[in-house]
């Protein structure tokens, strides 16, 4: 061990600290979403009386206490700033995340496990509104989303169709002739199958593309990479040894904004589920009955629903304010079954 190498540990034990304080600060935010006031002062004290308890022997306890004390002032900060909370699944640095910013920047993205547990904190109110992908150009819909969508009470308040980009990120010191190993999610690893296997890289699948950019960071893997994107390069100091090396360019993926209230603002864009009668022809006079009425449909896709049924899935350009929109969704009601208008929203596009 030499002076560089102790230096190289000391820059990323402080980029975990900087982590966890922002992931402090995130709970901070959503514990606001449960109290009445911003300033707790017996939590505030037993919070200190337990890091005081904590504190090593290289660290005094009055030390501690300024820390801590700066730390609780920042939180009180950002709570009584009422900043609104938008919900996403994966690691910091997921495609979820960049869609979220690209939607509204002043959010503050929160990052969950599971897409359920993005659902049931917006219906609950620890979030203020959720983000989640529904359809990839390649790789297709997703199922688990769609089937929360089903059965939640919550709107669409709008939508980002975002164009995908994928890196091949390591650390900087790294000699990317020596890397074999790419860490990501599967899907991302089958977008960039070609590029692997020109490169003679082997794909290893992660839960997440981001967490794999943390995994490689965070445990200096140095000779091991990660498909993920630029925005991850930034958050988990990595370099970026390639860019846009998925195999297709047109790789998009749509993201559905969810919240409890319907959007504000009129919308340029609707979402529909519904079923069919068992009725031979019935899905296609719901669908005649759009083109009828001259109203552009952008999506319309069909999941499992009950035991053997189908739940469809219909996007269309216009408003729920427009005139020939309310008369056609009154045509559909006895054509259709469990028919919910999901929201008229306005849809975004961005580039990751």
């Amino acid at each position: 061990m030499d002076l560089k190498n102790i230096r190289k540990k000391i820059d990323l034990i402080d980029s975990q600290i900087l982590k966890l304080i922002n992931d402090r600060t995130e709970y901070a935010l959503v514990s606001k979403k449960f109290k009445k006031e911003v300033k707790d002062e017996e939590r505030e004290k037993q919070v200190l009386e337990r890091i005081s308890k904590k504190s090593s022997s290289l660290i005094n306890k009055e030390s501690i206490s300024k820390i801590y004390d700066l730390i609780l002032k920042d939180s009180k900060f950002f709570q009584e700033e009422d900043y609104k909370l938008i919900a996403f699944q994966g690691a910091h640095g997921a495609y979820s995340e960049v869609a979220a910013k690209s939607w509204d920047e002043k959010l503050v993205p929160i990052p969950c496990v599971t897409f359920a547990e993005i659902f049931q904190g917006v219906e609950e109110g620890s979030f203020d509104y959720g983000i989640v992908p529904v359809e990839n150009t390649l790789g297709g819909v997703l199922g688990d989303v769609n089937q929360l969508l089903i059965n939640t009470s919550l709107k669409v308040v709008g939508a980002v169709d975002l164009d995908i980009h994928h890196c091949l990120l390591a650390l900087p010191e790294a000699d990317h002739r020596e890397i074999r190993e790419v860490y990501s999610h599967s899907q991302a690893l089958s977008q960039c199958k070609h590029f692997l296997e020109r490169s003679k890289l082997h794909g290893v699948a992660y839960y997440d593309t981001a967490g794999s950019a943390k995994l490689i960071s965070e445990e200096q893997k140095h000779f091991t990479a990660a498909i993920a994107s630029r925005f991850c390069a930034e958050l988990y100091d990595l370099e970026v040894l390639k860019e846009n090396i998925e195999d297709i360019s047109s790789n998009k993926t749509r993201f559905l904004v969810v919240a409890k209230e319907e959007a504000k603002d009129k919308g340029t864009k609707c979402s529909i589920i519904f079923s069919t009668i068992h009725k031979a022809g019935t899905l296609f006079h719901v669908l005649e009955l759009f083109a009828n009425n001259n109203i552009n449909l952008s999506r319309i896709e069909s999941v499992p629903g009950k035991p053997g049924d189908y739940v469809f899935f219909l996007d269309f350009e216009g408003s729920s304010a427009d005139e020939k929109v309310v008369k056609v969704l009154k045509e559909l009601e006895p054509m259709t079954t469990d028919l919910k208008l999901m929201g008229c929203y306005k849809e975004k596009k961005a580039s990751s």
